[in-house]
């Protein structure tokens, strides 16, 4: 095996010039105890154990690691001897090895995994042939990217590879250690045959490449570009945890133009696509898809839900582009309008969504981002009013990221103000009513109330009578005290169930008709 030790005065010496400290210490200081543990109790089986992957990795960039695994030529059978209270319930030697705290709780789990080589990978996601190997090398070949592929011994003063000092070495057989220092993103072996094996590999090159500012290197990015209808054959789970990692990165719009580039988005949100050449109006001065991932780009938030919605936020208007005025028969002066886009905007994120195996909470609430995004203000125009019903449409929760939507769409359109006077005065408009009533609970009176006064039973018409109550106080604050609200109530109390949901019904759609009607002038916040 073509292994390096780097260990005692060298490589401090060496390391020290290219990290900037002393990493021998760093290293040792974070590996958790029960981790060295593990490993030590392994080699006093006479067994090898080696930190492996991602940690590794980790360690090398000063990186804390979130996940610690350990690699051996220990059978699963003969891991369990070892740790007792380990499970063994998959086909990939994989044993889990609990760490309990004093009161028996949980702290960690550790994947102890037995050396492995793989064979055929007809669903393009698992191994037809798994085969437990003596040698770590074996182990590593099978591994994605070089950076990914290397192993770390502990040198424990109990070890049977001890010196004097307690110490480590790295195994690196495919340059995973150089490739760090040249932040560069490479498959181990040929990059067809990884991709063969697992094509989500090809979204993992590019989520690493963002989480770490790194590039991928030419052979595994044309690899990529080749073989990227594989993607087709992956679970939306599995595509969905890659995406959020893209977009919780702060490299989210670099992430989205290399999937873009490299062949991938067109399998896995084709209705992006669609705005590629897609011109817009004169708010605009970029294509529907240049203006989607710029808006990305340019999103204040770090959320990554206000980063999907600003992305998609646009998803619909290939679809709803119309032209209007001009000449009928040239065509001279027509100008491109997209109404509606918003609302169908959010039924075609929601399907995407769906499609993708987002939670019901992640769906609810990029939909609403959309679906709300086009919201007229005009200060001197817009009532307190029209701020509360937006408070209820919305929720309060989602003030702060529509603001910041909104700010992505006028930077990605290519407006100078990201903030104008307009978007901060309704910020202080916001705030200056976040008390007010919006919601039913809210009220100064509810369906206890109601029973008492109107001598009704539980049902459907106390709902009914309250949602009436709030729309009337959502016009007017004032309105909402109890004297005024049992007054009421007893005059709704004279109309049956259906006559109250109509009048509900009634106030709601003409106030959302009064407003679609400001959005749709030639002018506004956009």
């Amino acid at each position: 095996m073509a292994e390096k030790v780097l260990r005692d005065c060298l490589f401090k010496k060496r390391s020290e010039r290219a990290f900037g400290h002393s990493p021998l210490l760093f290293f040792i200081m974070q590996i958790p105890e029960y981790v060295k543990n593990i490993v030590e109790k392994l080699e006093q089986a006479n067994f090898e154990a080696f930190i492996v992957g991602g940690c590794v990795r980790d360690l090398l960039m000063d990186l804390k690691p979130k996940d610690w695994d350990i690699t051996t030529n220990a059978r699963p059978e003969q891991i369990l001897e070892i740790f007792s209270d380990g499970k063994y319930e998959n086909v990939y030697g994989t044993v889990l090895v609990p760490i309990k705290l004093a009161n028996g709780q949980i702290q960690d789990v550790i994947e102890v995994t037995t050396y492995r080589s793989e064979q055929g990978y007809s669903d393009r996601r698992h191994p037809d042939k798994i085969i437990f190997e003596d040698s770590l090398d074996k182990d590593l070949s099978r591994r994605d990217f070089a950076i990914n592929a290397m192993a770390m011994r502990l040198i424990t003063h109990s070890s049977k590879f001890a010196t004097q000092d307690a110490g480590y070495e790295i195994i690196d057989l495919f340059g995973g250690e150089k490739d760090i220092k040249k932040k560069i993103i490479r498959a181990v072996g040929e990059p067809e045959d990884r991709f063969k094996e697992d094509a989500l590999r090809m979204m993992r090159a590019i989520r690493l490449a963002c989480q770490f500012n790194f590039s991928i290197e030419g052979k595994t990015e044309r690899a990529i570009m080749k073989m990227a209808g594989g993607i087709k054959f992956i679970s939306g789970e599995r595509i969905r945890d890659e995406l959020i990692k893209i977009f919780e990165s702060d490299k989210a719009y670099d992430g989205l133009m290399m999937l873009h580039e490299l062949k991938l988005l067109q399998y896995i949100i084709p209705e992006l696509e669609r705005g590629v050449g897609v011109n817009q109006n004169k708010h605009h001065i970029y294509t529907v898809f240049k203006h989607s991932i710029l808006s990305l780009k340019y999103t204040p938030s770090k959320k990554w839900q206000v980063k999907f919605a600003s992305l998609l936020h646009d998803i619909a208007k290939p679809q709803t582009k119309r032209m209007a005025g001009g000449d009928p028969v040239t065509g001279a002066g027509q100008v491109a309008t997209f109404y509606n886009h918003d609302i169908v905007g959010a039924k075609v994120a929601a399907k995407i969504l769906e499609r993708l195996k987002f939670s019901k909470a992640d769906m609810e609430k990029v939909t609403i981002l959309i679906r709300n995004h086009m919201f007229y203000y005009n200060v001197g125009e817009v009532t307190e009013s029209s701020v509360r019903r937006l408070i209820r449409k919305v929720g309060e929760e989602n003030l702060a990221d529509l603001i910041d939507l909104r700010v992505a769409d006028r930077l990605g359109s290519g407006v100078p103000k990201a903030k104008p006077y307009k978007l901060r005065h309704l910020e202080y408009m916001m705030e200056k009513v976040r008390h007010d009533a919006v919601s039913v609970k809210m009220l100064n009176i509810n369906g206890d109330d109601l029973m008492k006064i109107l001598k009704i039973e539980p049902g459907q018409k106390i709902g009914a009578i309250l949602d009436v109550l709030l729309s009337e106080v959502i016009e007017e604050q004032s309105l909402n005290n109890k004297e005024y609200l049992e007054k009421r109530s007893l005059e709704f109390n004279k109309m049956d169930l259906k006559e109250l949901r109509e009048k509900a019904k009634e106030k709601i759609e003409d106030k959302k008709m009064e407003d679609d009607e400001e959005i749709k002038k030639e002018f506004y916040v956009k």
